[in-house]
């Protein structure tokens, strides 16, 4: 059994550790929130271009395009995972739905164009054997995430043409609740152009109806790359929240786990404390004794 220093050492060292996890625990709620207003700053502006979309395509046929991918191509796979530790199976979860969402297509792994941002789902996704074309790190704040995404943008413009693409999509975790998240996909490109026919039958929400004077093929472009940027932001910023929420969980757990042990150690010590004071006064009682006899002796 430990003694009374080592059981008061194992204590204060479990005391230290308990406040560690609340302030990771603390700090993940704190990037929560900051992802989340990321987000909700973003809506105006892609409610902004949607209208945009609508406005141009006003007049077309839906057959219209909105992508310039090869209909018959290699399909492209984005992946959100993290770059830090301590947060669950968050990577492992997404690796494995992004795996199986395309089981029916009876395609192999191997057969998928693959990028890949963060460097925790990179070897899990190298695990099954494939090759990663793009490879990028998370940003820290919400502050940085924008760039990241020009940066990717950038990247998939050289992807689609040199692999051929001809349907990209993203996965990541969305964040559900404080502590929660989910898998989820979004097809990025093509663009599926009845999203927004669709909504020709409908009054434009003002009374005049928007006019354009540039060259609608350019303004689309624009308008597409925009989309595109919004899209891959949204994603970038709620698998941030979600690998936050699920840091949350796993620290959750770190704190049941160690007022565990803070019971267990301190019941122990409270034995070992009691059966020290017992043998302490049982030294004393003996003692006593042991004197009481030695004067009755020397009396007698």
């Amino acid at each position: 059994m430990q003694d009374l220093e080592t059981l008061k050492r194992s204590i204060d060292s479990t005391r230290d550790l308990q406040s560690v996890v609340r302030t990771m625990k603390t700090l993940a709620a704190v990037s929560i929130r900051q992802y989340e207003q990321a987000v909700d700053s973003l809506e105006d502006y892609s409610e902004t271009v949607e209208q945009g979309l609508k406005m141009v395509l006003w007049d077309l046929e839906q057959e219209t395009s909105l992508s310039e991918l090869q209909t018959d191509g290699t399909t492209g796979i984005i992946i959100f995972g993290s770059d830090q530790g301590m947060c669950g199976q968050f990577n492992e979860q997404i690796a494995l739905y992004a795996s199986e969402y395309f089981s029916d297509d009876n395609l192999r792994l191997e057969q998928f164009a693959w990028m890949v941002i963060g460097s925790r789902i990179q070897g899990k996704i190298q695990d099954t054997g494939v090759n990663i074309d793009f490879e990028f790190t998370l940003p820290g704040s919400a502050t940085s995430i924008a760039p990241l995404v020009t940066d990717i943008l950038t990247n998939i413009d050289h992807w689609r043409h040199q692999r051929r693409l001809g349907r990209i999509f993203i996965f990541y975790n969305q964040r559900v609740s404080a502590s929660t998240y989910k898998p989820h996909a979004l097809q990025l490109l093509p663009i599926d152009p009845e999203r927004f026919f669709r909504h020709q039958k409908r009054n434009w929400p003002s009374r005049t109806l928007p006019l354009f004077t540039m060259n609608r093929s350019v303004l689309l472009s624009r308008l597409i790359r925009q989309y595109l940027f919004v899209s891959l932001f949204r994603a970038c910023a709620e698998s941030l929240a979600g690998e936050n929420a699920s840091r949350i969980a796993s620290m959750q757990a770190a704190e049941r786990n160690i007022k565990e042990r803070l019971v267990n150690l301190q019941s122990d010590f409270n034995q070992q404390r009691q059966t020290s004071i017992t043998e302490e006064l049982l030294d004393v009682v003996t003692g006593f004794e042991a004197l009481k006899d030695s004067k009755l002796n020397e009396s007698g």
